[in-house]
């Protein structure tokens, strides 16, 4: 083959991100048009709440998926992230945008800071540790009386934003940008030498200190990515609903779907966490519209037992067997 021939071949074939990005930008806004067309505000509840699992199942992924270290604390993260947005708009005013920043750069140091603190402990310990620190971050947050303590905080938000018909479209926007973004990074970590290096702790930590790989280092490098992507699913949430109290932000059921999208969809896989987010968060509104949203933690029961049983690495790995 000649060099014409691979350099007419190289430009007919654009590069495997530019095709994910593009998809993935046209994806959005054809669910845009879509609920825009439909003018029903709980289509952008129901879609933000999608979302916001997606980015949830993402982070989690990072550093249970990629690198084996299972994290209970998701919805530690996730309320760090709110509680700051909630901080930053008493002390300075500033809305969401800076809410959502603040709120990923304080989930990560928390992130950084943790694993350092408990990456020496190993399977079960891990674990129990991620948790705990959910509790003591629930338990200082009820007794800090200036984001509202164990009484709640709440945010006054515009009835409109131009250009979007209503907060609720403005807020679906947001999470599907983030989400966008929180997708994208863990695809192109998956693909880089970070990636390979956490499949290696994955697969055997101590053979992979042996050859050289930096362990410590990278499992720093998960936490902190981790964290902050979890803060930046939580940050946006006082803003969505106008009020947030420390039993609703370190909801049990956050810690449990984080845990289980992933294994539903495929762990250690970019697109796993999304098919697990997307079926786990539609059937969960499903069920609360048609029944009662008491149900959710009882399908991520019976999905987690059915998915174990037949499929145990997932809708992907189901996927990847069957090729």
């Amino acid at each position: 083959m000649s060099a014409t021939t691979l350099t007419r071949a190289a430009i007919a074939a654009p590069p495997r991100h530019a095709v994910f990005w593009l998809g993935a930008i046209g994806l959005g806004v054809a669910l845009l048009v879509i609920l825009r067309a439909i003018g029903n505000d709980y289509g952008y509840f129901a879609g933000y709440f999608i979302l916001q699992y997606v980015v949830l199942a993402s982070a989690w992924n990072i550093l249970g998926g990629y690198a084996g270290y299972v994290n209970f604390g998701a919805a530690g993260f996730m309320a760090a992230g709110a509680y700051t947005a909630i901080a930053l708009r008493k002390a300075t005013g500033l809305d969401l945008m800076p809410g959502i920043l603040a709120g990923a750069v304080v989930a990560g140091l928390l992130g950084l800071g943790t694993g350092y603190l408990t990456l020496r402990l190993r399977g079960v310990f891990f674990s129990i540790a991620t948790l705990c620190l959910a509790v003591v971050l629930q338990t200082l947050v009820v007794n800090w009386d200036y984001v509202g303590g164990s009484r709640g905080a709440y945010i006054v938000n515009p009835m409109e934003i131009p250009p979007f018909v209503s907060w609720g479209e403005y807020m679906f926007v947001v999470m599907l940008v983030l989400a966008i973004g929180t997708v994208g990074i863990a695809r192109a970590l998956e693909h880089s030498r970070i990636g390979a290096g956490l499949a290696a702790i994955r697969d055997n930590e101590r053979a992979a200190e042996a050859v050289g790989v930096p362990t410590l280092r990278l499992k720093l490098i998960a936490t902190t990515l981790c964290g902050a992507l979890m803060g930046v699913a939580g940050a946006p949430l006082p803003y969505y609903s106008g009020y947030l109290n420390p039993d609703a932000a370190f909801s049990l059921s956050y810690a449990v779907n984080a845990i289980a999208m992933p294994l539903i969809g495929g762990a250690g896989t970019w697109a796993g966490p999304v098919i697990g987010a997307v079926l786990l968060g539609t059937l969960q509104q499903a069920a609360t519209v048609t029944i009662s949203s008491a149900l959710n933690l009882w399908i991520v029961g019976w999905m987690l037992v059915v998915f174990v049983a037949l499929f145990p690495r997932g809708i992907m790995g189901w996927f990847r067997r069957r090729r």
